[in-house]
């Protein structure tokens, strides 16, 4: 009798553990994030973490919010690649939603992002504390470079102007396509770079100069949304939850990024 219950307590313990470690596979998902450049760095910091506590493991697909370049998230979500978190520029995201390509219950504010310069490293930093400063340098430069994603397009179509140095800065400022400005002066390729900060300091061979002043920043608010068609939608919202939960704020501002000021 005392062995025929040991046998039945013993199988019922083992069903158990099967059931348990079934539902732990069941639940454990493969989740589908596009993330933008500005927030790669917080994004990479908190990817393990997330992993090691949910149990979910993160692919990740790159590219900007914005523009032509096949990489670019709206571009990749048109020709039907699977997402199940975007991570992106927040008017870019915004559009995304009125395209009906994403959720907006899902749309969730991440963090700010301010854009910086960079030069090579063992270079010269210009001073661009104040606006005169930051006008001089860009006169002073042999060549200047920004991004094709949110910075760059406010640089070209708004700072230039703002500045007025529009014209004298046609002939030397660039637009640079899907490699990192700060990569392409690293090289050497532009003697001064402008990106989000948080795009610049993870560059090997090259050092972050400052940020714009104030009078002429552009904060660039980032958040994430699960598109429409999601697979996994559950686990992408768990996602998104602790990517703007006090856990993250310590990565979020170690990779150059504001917090999102309370409301």
């Amino acid at each position: 009798m005392r062995a025929t219950l040991h046998s039945t307590l013993t199988r019922r313990l083992f069903a158990g553990l099967a059931l348990t470690l079934a539902l732990g596979a069941a639940r454990a998902e493969t989740v589908e994030v596009m993330n933008s450049g500005g927030f790669s760095a917080a994004y990479k910091a908190l990817k393990p973490k997330f992993e090691a506590a949910s149990g979910h493991t993160l692919s990740t697909a790159w590219g900007p919010s914005m523009g032509k370049s096949p990489e670019a998230i709206p571009n990749r979500l048109a020709r039907g690649e699977q997402a199940d978190v975007v991570i992106m520029v927040g008017y870019a995201l915004d559009a995304l939603i009125k395209e009906g390509k994403v959720d907006p219950a899902s749309r969730t504010d991440l963090a700010d992002s301010r854009i910086g310069m960079v030069v090579r490293a063992g270079h010269a930093k210009p001073d661009i504390s104040t606006v005169d400063g930051l006008r001089a340098a860009m006169l002073g430069a042999r060549s200047i470079a920004y991004s094709d994603s949110a910075s760059g397009v406010y640089i070209e179509r708004e700072l230039l102007t703002r500045l007025g140095i529009e014209q004298q800065m046609k002939p030397k400022a660039y637009m640079v396509e899907k490699t990192p400005v700060a990569a392409r002066v690293a090289r050497g390729d532009y003697e001064l770079g402008f990106q989000q900060v948080s795009e610049i300091l993870p560059v090997a061979g090259a050092e972050f100069a400052g940020r714009l002043p104030e009078a002429v920043q552009s904060v660039t608010r980032f958040a994430a949304g699960i598109p429409v068609g999601a697979r996994h939608p559950d686990a992408a919202r768990e996602l998104i939850r602790y990517m703007a939960s006090p856990a993250a704020r310590a990565d979020v501002l170690e990779s150059g990024l504001d917090l999102v000021p309370a409301r």
